[in-house]
């Protein structure tokens, strides 16, 4: 179980991030339903899909720019494998020494906050694009299976990257809406 890369973080951490967008939501699912053990701007556009939206808070300078972020199946649905596509080009070489910090909320509560190093989670990932990462055009899609334990509910996701020298690397924001149902219903 990882982290749903609507989440889903820099290039590498886009691909992992779709594992880490996972974990979050199944640790945030867990504390939810009180099952288990919890372990512990550039345009400003806001990309709008059926149940799921991204705004990508970047700077032009950061290390990696968000071109897309597609989803499938949109919406996503909790129990099924979602398949995310994030395309995105590389302006500074990504090395061991990457992170990202995630921020997992429901409304206003707080339920995950955790550094990850994008280079362990690509590894662990098995992702298409592994450390170092040198600069040009990237397409990177990964499955994961999200948890069916998601609980009917509005989630948002805080992704900020950073290099290796602590400059910026990527932020984003995710916010995905579980209480619509494929088909409309609730």
């Amino acid at each position: 179980m990882r982290l749903i890369s609507l989440a889903l973080v820099p290039l590498l951490a886009t691909a992992a991030s779709a594992n880490l967008a996972a974990d979050a939501l199944g640790w945030a699912g867990e504390l939810v339903s009180g099952g288990g053990k919890v372990s512990t701007a550039k345009d400003g556009d806001v990309r709008t899909m059926d149940s799921w939206s991204y705004v990508d808070c970047g700077l032009a300078t950061d290390a990696v720019q968000i071109k897309s972020i597609h989803v499938t199946p949109d919406p996503p649905v909790p129990g099924k494998n979602l398949t995310v596509e994030v395309e995105a080009d590389v302006i500074q070489p990504i090395k061991e020494g990457a992170y990202a910090d995630v921020t997992v909320k429901l409304g206003l509560i707080k339920l995950l906050q955790k550094q990850f190093d994008v280079c362990e989670e690509a590894r662990d990932a098995n992702a298409t694009v592994q450390c170092p990462v040198a600069p040009g055009p990237y397409k990177v899609k990964q499955t994961v299976e999200l948890p069916k334990e998601i609980p009917k509910a509005k989630f948002s996701v805080q992704v900020r990257g950073y290099t290796d020298e602590e400059e910026d690397m990527v932020c984003l924001d995710l916010f995905v809406d579980f209480m619509r149902r494929p088909g409309g219903g609730n």
